[in-house]
C-alpha cells in the first residue's frame, strides 16, 4: 500500500559508498549518433588487456555484446568520443578508450574476470591497479559531451588538476556519474494488506540488457520482521523461544553459484503473538513471528530475482506465565520434608525388623 524504502551502494567488501538517489530527469542518451570516420577505441582481446592496462595511466573500457541494443546505440558515440579526445590531446597516451567483445572466444574470460552482467558497460582501468582494486562503472549519459567531460576527468587527475577519486559527478547534479558500487543494500518500511504478498527483487534497467548466466544475486537478510517495532520493555517480557522468532532470517547469508542462473524463494508464515505479563497488569505484548524456507531454483533461461513470499496465518498464539505465591513454595519444601521423614522411617522400621528377626535366629540356633 505504501512504502519507504533506500537503496545504499556497496563495493565489493560490502561497504557502504553512499546512497543512490534517483534522477532529478531521465538520462538523454544519444540514440541516433553517427561516426563517418575509422574506429580509433583499442579493440582489445583477453591476450592484449593486461599490456595495455599497464600501459595508459588511464583506459576506460566498454564492455559490449553484438547483440545488444543498447551496444549498438553506444558504438558511434563511442568511436566519436574516442576520436574527440585524440583530437583535443593529440599524441597523448595518458588517456585512452578501448572497448571488449564480450562474446568473443577470445574475450570471454576478460569479462567474467570483471563480473560483466550488463551491457554496455563502462569500466575505469589505471595503471597501478592491482589484483584488489576496485574498477567504477560509468552510470552517465551516453552522448559524446557527457562522455568526454566525465574522462577528461580522469586526465585531469592524473595531471593532479583535480583530487584523485572513484566517484566522479561530471555535469555536477549531485549524482555520482561513475562509482565503483557492485552490489546495493535496501532497507526500508512497507505498508501492506493483511493478506499473502510477495516482494521481489530484480535487476532492472531502462538502457541496459542483461547477461543472466552470469548475474549474481546473493545476498544477505539483515533483519526482516512484521508487525510494530518493540520496545526495549517489550523484549524483556517476550521469551526468548518467541524473540526468536520476530526475525528468523536475520544475518542469513544465501550464496549463489556462478555461471548458473540462480532465484532465492524464501516462504515465510507470519503469526501473531500475544504475551501477557507475569504480573497481569499491563496489556499483552504483541509481536510478530514466522517461520522460514529456503530454496535455490537453478535453471537456463530463468531470470535471476529475489522472491520473499509471506503469508500472515489467522491464528493468535497467547502466552502467560504466573508466578507461584510463596505459600506454594513453604507448602511444597515441607511436603518435601515430610515424604524424607516417612521414607526415612519405613527404612529404619525395615532395619529394625530386619536386625530383631536376625537376633531371635541367633537365640534359636538356626543362624548355623
Amino acid at each position: 500500500l505504501s512504502a519507504r524504502v533506500s537503496k545504499i551502494r556497496l563495493d565489493k567488501n560490502g561497504a557502504q559508498l553512499g546512497k543512490h538517489e534517483d534522477r532529478a530527469k531521465p538520462l538523454q542518451h544519444a540514440l541516433e549518433e553517427k561516426h563517418d570516420g575509422p574506429a580509433t577505441s583499442l579493440a582489445l582481446t583477453a591476450d592484449s588487456f593486461e599490456a595495455h592496462h599497464h600501459k595508459h595511466d588511464v583506459m576506460v573500457v566498454n564492455f559490449y555484446a553484438p547483440w545488444c541494443h543498447w551496444c549498438k546505440k553506444l558504438e558511434p558515440v563511442w568511436e566519436k568520443t574516442a576520436a574527440t579526445l585524440n583530437q583535443k590531446y593529440p599524441g597523448d597516451e595518458r588517456l585512452k578508450l578501448a572497448k571488449v567483445d564480450c562474446t568473443a572466444h577470445n574475450a570471454e574470460s576478460l569479462c567474467i574476470k570483471n563480473r560483466v552482467d550488463a551491457f554496455p558497460t563502462i569500466l575505469v582501468f589505471r595503471k597501478d591497479d592491482t589484483g584488489t582494486s576496485l574498477h567504477e562503472s560509468y552510470h552517465g549519459e551516453r552522448s559524446v559531451p557527457a562522455i568526454t567531460a566525465w574522462s577528461e576527468n580522469f586526465l585531469a587527475q592524473v595531471k593532479n588538476q583535480v583530487p584523485k577519486t572513484r566517484m566522479v559527478d561530471s555535469d555536477k547534479d549531485g549524482v555520482a556519474d561513475s562509482h565503483h558500487g557492485v552490489g546495493c543494500m535496501v532497507s526500508g518500511l512497507l505498508h501492506v494488506q493483511r493478506a499473502p504478498g510477495m516482494l521481489v527483487m530484480q535487476a532492472v534497467s531502462d538502457g541496459h540488457e542483461f547477461n543472466w548466466e552470469t548475474m549474481d544475486v546473493s545476498h544477505t537478510v539483515n533483519h526482516l520482521s512484521f508487525g510494530p517495532f518493540l520496545s526495549e520493555r517489550a523484549w524483556t517480557i517476550i521469551p526468548p523461544h518467541i524473540a526468536a522468532a520476530v526475525g528468523s532470517l536475520d544475518d542469513h547469508q544465501f550464496a549463489s553459484d556462478q555461471h548458473i542462473p540462480t532465484t532465492h524463494e524464501h516462504s515465510v508464515k507470519v503469526v501473531r503473538h500475544e504475551v501477557t505479563p507475569s504480573s497481569g497488569r499491563r496489556d499483552p505484548v504483541v509481536s510478530y513471528g514466522y517461520v522460514s524456507h529456503s530454496n535455490n531454483i537453478q535453471k537456463v533461461g530463468e531470470v535471476p530475482t529475489v522472491r520473499i513470499s509471506y503469508d500472515i496465518l489467522p491464528i493468535i498464539v497467547q502466552y502467560s506465565s504466573q508466578k507461584q505465591a510463596f505459600y506454594h513454595f513453604i507448602t511444597n519444601l515441607c511436603a518435601i520434608i515430610g515424604g524424607v521423614f516417612t521414607v526415612a522411617g519405613i527404612a529404619a522400621s525395615l532395619v529394625d525388623k530386619g536386625m530383631a528377626s536376625l537376633q531371635k535366629k541367633q537365640e534359636l540356633g538356626k543362624l548355623g
